[in-house]
C-alpha cells in the first residue's frame, strides 16, 4: 500500500477552495444577479426614506383635527410638527455613526422598527403629552434610520452617473413622501380618524422590516468606538431650547426672562456640543470635514433653504382649511400638484446636473422656490380661490425644491471618507431638518404676531407675512449657493 504524501490533502483542500471561490465570483460576475442587487438596495432605501419624510408632513393635514379632539392650543400644534423634527435632526448624527460601527443593516432594521413601535403609541395616544411623547420617540427612530437609506445608496452605487441617478431616484421618493403627506393625511383623517396618520406607519413598517431583514447584507466601515451620547442630548436640547426660546417671544417679549434664559441655555448647550465634537474620540460631527469646501458649503446651503421650505406644508395646510375651508380629504387633493411637481423636479435635477454642473442646478431651484415663496406672500387673500392663492405659487415652489435637493446631497456626500459616509449622509438630512425646526419657530412666531384672531379675515395677514419672510430666507441662500457652493464647468459636468 503507496502512503499517500502529507502535504496531499492540503492541496486537495486549497483546490476545492479556489472552486468553490471561482464559483462565487462568476455568480457575483454576473451582470443580472449584480443589478438585481443594487435595485434591491435602493428599492429598501427609498422604502425608509419615504416613511421617514411623510411623517414630517402627514400630520399636517390632521392638526385641526387633533386640535379639536386632544383640546391643544395653536402653540402645541406646532410642537406636534417641531417635536419629531427636533429629535430627527438632534440624533440623526448619532444614527449616521451607529452605522458605520455596528452595521448599516442592523442599524436600519433597528430604527425601523423604533419608528413603526412610536407610531403604534401616537395613534393610540389620548393626552396631548402622550402625543408629544410618542412623537418625540419617532423622531429618534427616524433619525437612526434616515442616514442608513442614504449610505446604503453612497456604499453600493460606485460614484458617477449611477450614483447620481440613484440618488436623484432617493430624493425623488423623499421629497414625493413629504409632498404625498398632506393627501394621505387627508384621505386617513377625513375618511378614518387622525390617529391613522400614525398607525398608517405600522402595516407598512412591518412589511417593509420583513424584506429588508431578508434581503440587505451587512455592511459596515470597519471601525470600532463607542457613540457620543453626550453630543445628541446637547445638540437636541440646544436646538428645542432655542426654537422655545423662539416661540416664546410672541408670548413673553424678546426680553423677557422666559425668552432669554432658553435662548442663551440652548446657545451655551449648542457651544457646550462643539466643544465636545472637538474633543470626543468618534465625534458625532467630525469638525474635520468640514474642511472638504463642497460638504461645508452644501450643508450650510441646506440648512438655510430648510429653515424656508419645511414650513411651507404647515401653512399652506392650515391656509386650506382655516381659510379656504376645505375639508382634511378636499386639503390632501390639494397637494397633489405639488407632489407632482416636487417628483418632477426632483427627477429632472441629474440631467440639468449632467448638462449644466451642479452647482447651476442649486441655484436654479432655489430661484424657483423663493419666486413661488413671495408670490403666495402676495396673492394670499381671504378671498382667493385654490388656484391663484395654492395652485400656481406651490408648484413654483416644489418644482425648485426637486431641483434644489438632489444637486446639494450630491455635493454634500462627494469627496467623503469611507468611513465617515454615514455620519456625512446623516448630516446632508441634519442639516435640512435643523434649518426646518429653527424655521417653523421662527415663521410661525412671525405669523402670529400678525394674527389676531380665528377668523379667515384675522390669520390670512400672518400666513402671507410668513412667506414673504420665507423668500427672504431663500434670497439669502440663493447669495449662499452662488459665492460659497465651489464651481463645476460645463464639461466637468458633462463628463460627469
Amino acid at each position: 500500500m503507496v502512503e499517500r504524501p502529507a502535504d496531499a490533502d492540503i492541496h486537495e483542500t486549497e483546490r476545492e477552495e479556489r472552486g468553490k471561490q471561482g464559483k462565487r465570483e462568476g455568480r457575483e460576475k454576473r451582470p443580472g444577479s449584480r443589478a438585481g442587487t443594487l435595485w434591491v438596495v435602493v428599492l429598501a432605501a427609498c422604502a425608509g426614506q419615504f416613511l421617514v419624510v411623510l411623517d414630517v408632513s402627514v400630520v399636517n393635514v390632521a392638526l385641526p383635527s387633533i386640535r379639536a379632539e386632544l383640546r391643544m392650543d395653536q402653540t402645541g400644534l406646532q410642537w406636534v410638527v417641531n417635536t419629531y423634527s427636533l429629535t430627527f435632526a438632534g440624533f440623526m448624527l448619532l444614527g449616521g455613526r451607529a452605522g458605520d460601527l455596528f452595521g448599516r443593516k442592523r442599524v436600519f432594521l433597528f430604527g425601523l422598527g423604533l419608528f413603526t413601535a412610536a407610531s403604534l403609541a401616537g395613534g393610540l395616544a389620548l393626552e396631548p403629552w402622550q402625543l408629544l411623547a410618542a412623537r418625540a420617540v419617532q423622531g429618534v427612530g427616524a433619525a437612526v434610520l434616515a442616514p442608513s437609506t442614504l449610505t446604503l445608496l453612497t456604499t453600493s452605487v460606485p460614484e458617477g452617473p449611477a450614483r447620481a441617478r440613484a440618488i436623484g431616484t432617493w430624493t425623488a421618493v423623499g421629497a414625493g413622501g413629504g409632498a404625498a403627506g398632506g393627501f394621505v393625511g387627508g384621505v386617513l383623517t377625513d375618511t378614518l380618524s387622525w390617529r391613522w396618520v400614525l398607525l398608517v406607519n405600522v402595516p407598512v413598517g412591518v412589511l417593509v422590516l420583513a424584506a429588508a431583514a431578508f434581503v440587505l447584507r451587512e455592511d459596515r466601515a470597519g471601525e470600532r468606538g463607542s457613540l457620543d451620547v453626550p453630543g445628541a442630548v446637547l445638540v437636541t436640547g440646544g436646538l428645542g431650547a432655542v426654537a422655545y426660546g423662539i416661540v416664546q417671544t410672541e408670548a413673553a417679549g424678546g426680553l423677557d426672562v422666559a425668552t432669554l434664559l432658553p435662548l442663551l441655555g440652548g446657545l451655551a448647550l449648542l457651544g457646550a456640543f462643539v466643544a465636545v465634537e472637538a474633543r470626543t474620540r468618534v465625534p458625532l460631527m467630525p469638525l474635520r470635514l468640514f474642511r472638504l469646501p463642497s460638504v461645508s458649503a452644501a450643508n450650510l446651503a441646506m440648512f438655510v433653504c430648510g429653515a424656508a421650505l419645511v414650513s411651507s406644508w404647515y401653512f399652506m395646510s392650515l391656509h386650506m382649511q382655516n381659510v379656504l375651508r376645505f375639508t382634511p380629504l378636499q386639503a390632501g387633493l390639494g397637494f397633489l400638484p405639488h407632489s407632482l411637481a416636487v417628483v418632477t423636479g426632483s427627477k429632472l435635477a441629474p440631467r440639468l446636473m449632467h448638462w449644466a454642473g451642479a452647482k447651476s442646478t442649486a441655484l436654479t431651484g432655489v430661484t424657483l422656490s423663493a419666486c413661488g415663496f413671495l408670490w403666495y406672500g402676495l396673492v394670499l387673500d381671504v378671498d382667493g380661490g385654490y388656484a391663484g392663492t395654492v395652485l400656481g405659487p406651490g408648484v413654483v415652489t416644489m418644482l425648485g425644491t426637486g431641483l434644489l435637493a438632489t444637486p446639494l446631497a450630491s455635493l454634500a456626500t462627494t469627496g467623503a471618507p469611507y468611513r465617515d459616509a454615514g455620519v456625512v449622509s446623516a448630516m446632508v438630512n441634519t442639516s435640512r431638518t435643523m434649518g426646518g425646526s429653527l424655521g417653523l419657530a421662527v415663521l410661525s412666531t412671525v405669523a402670529a404676531s400678525r394674527i389676531t384672531g380665528d377668523a379667515p379675515s384675522d390669520l390670512v395677514p400672518g400666513y402671507a407675512l410668513a412667506f414673504r419672510t420665507g423668500s427672504a430666507v431663500l434670497a439669502c441662500s440663493l447669495l449662499l449657493i452662488l459665492f460659497t457652493l465651489p464651481g463645476e464647468s460645463r464639461r466637468t459636468a458633462r463628463e460627469g
